[in-house]
């Protein structure tokens, strides 16, 4: 599936979090494609430069920046690098994430730590670094990764689901805040994906006895969700096609939620 490019993003300065792979990828490149400057943020800086490189082969504006999204002093200097290049944001993509699949007693209060600080620590600090540039300009959209599991459980993932979660009312609360002085904020929620971190997800939960074989994922979704669906439905909540979409959670899951 691929999106018209027409520019829709064209003057925009876009920081996308866990850029540089997966949905994310798909997304910085997407955003790129439609004419934004994009600043992709990721653990690997390497693989966000290349990235950014490979983008900027195809004429389009694009810089990679390595750092660790759950540590403050590393998203300020990262989010100072971006405006220092681009000026201030007006797209947020909140998509750095991983998750851990595992007996809810076999747990460790480190991993609890851990994910949490990754799937949602993350989340405040990139806002908390980028919302002023955006409030300096009366306008600005955030977009955060959510998932499926923000509403339906699935054993051996009580950690991950706790902080999908937490993404999907860190969202709606944004927007609630922020509503007035020319921010949105949106979730996106998207099902079983075709990405490494998704083919793993897999093989973790069969590993535990959960059913998502093909047979199952049929049943439930239909198919696996591709990257570029997801980075597709990331554009329509970046772009100001959405401009009265605020405060909402966006199912990329082909009725998976709704059965």
């Amino acid at each position: 599936m691929v999106s018209r490019i027409d520019g829709r993003l064209a003057g925009k300065v876009a920081i996308v979090s866990g850029g540089a792979g997966g949905c994310g990828a798909a997304a910085s490149e997407l955003f790129a494609l439609q004419g934004a400057k994009v600043a992709i943020i990721d653990r690997n800086g390497d693989a966000a430069e290349t990235l950014a490189s490979i983008l900027r082969d195809k004429g389009l504006e694009a810089i990679g920046l390595g750092a660790d999204v759950a540590s403050k002093r590393e998203v300020d200097h990262a989010v100072n690098a971006a405006r220092e290049r681009y000026g201030n944001a007006d797209i947020l993509f909140n998509h750095a994430g991983t998750l851990i699949v595992k007996p809810f007693l076999d747990i460790e209060e480190t991993e609890w730590d851990w994910l949490m600080s990754v799937n949602v620590k993350s989340m405040f600090l990139m806002t908390q670094a980028v919302l002023p540039q955006m409030l300096a300009q009366g306008r600005g959209s955030i977009v955060c990764t959510s998932s499926i599991s923000a509403v339906c459980a699935t054993p051996g993932e009580v950690l991950y689901d706790a902080t999908k979660g937490a993404c999907h009312m860190f969202a709606r609360a944004i927007a609630v805040e922020y509503r007035d002085r020319g921010i949105r904020c949106n979730a996106l929620a998207p099902g079983f994906i075709r990405t490494p971190h998704g083919v793993r997800e897999l093989k973790d939960l069969q590993g535990m006895g959960v059913d998502v074989t093909e047979a199952a994922i049929a049943a439930q979704q239909g198919r696996l969700c591709e990257p570029a669906e997801v980075a597709a439905a990331a554009l329509f909540l970046a772009s100001d096609e959405s401009s009265f979409v605020n405060g909402t959670h966006l199912f990329v899951d082909n009725c998976f939620s709704a059965v």
